[in-house]
């Protein structure tokens, strides 16, 4: 909830370390509207990438998120963020790819503010 905008909840479904199969559930907001969904991990490789798959929600969502060195003391981190618009989403469209980057950009530099030390 601190770099990834609009979302204002999350819970661990499942207990123990994070793997293939341990789901999370988020609450967040988006157009004006609460999106609760559940996230479930597809893919994980330790400290470079991630993948989540939406298996409850109103938008189906595949999400990736990667890490790879940049350099010392450098990362670049990727969002890649796959959807169907559904329902009242799918009037926007046209607009929502636009959107999301933007909203990805966005958590990606308050990723990179937490990571420097930033607030």
């Amino acid at each position: 909830t601190r770099w990834i905008g609009g979302v204002d909840r999350v819970r661990r479904l499942d207990e123990g370390p994070i793997g293939v199969g341990s789901r999370v559930e988020r609450s967040a907001r988006f157009l004006g509207r609460r999106l609760d969904y559940v996230n479930e991990v597809v893919e994980l490789e330790t400290g470079s990438r991630l993948r989540m798959r939406s298996v409850r929600g109103p938008v189906p969502m595949d999400i990736t998120y990667a890490f790879a060195d940049a350099g010392p003391w450098r990362t670049r981190a990727s969002i890649r963020v796959r959807g169907e618009a559904r329902g009242a989403f799918r009037l926007a469209g046209p607009l929502l790819g636009p959107m999301v980057r933007r909203s990805v950009a966005a958590d990606l530099r308050r990723l990179k503010a937490l990571a420097e030390g930033g607030a």
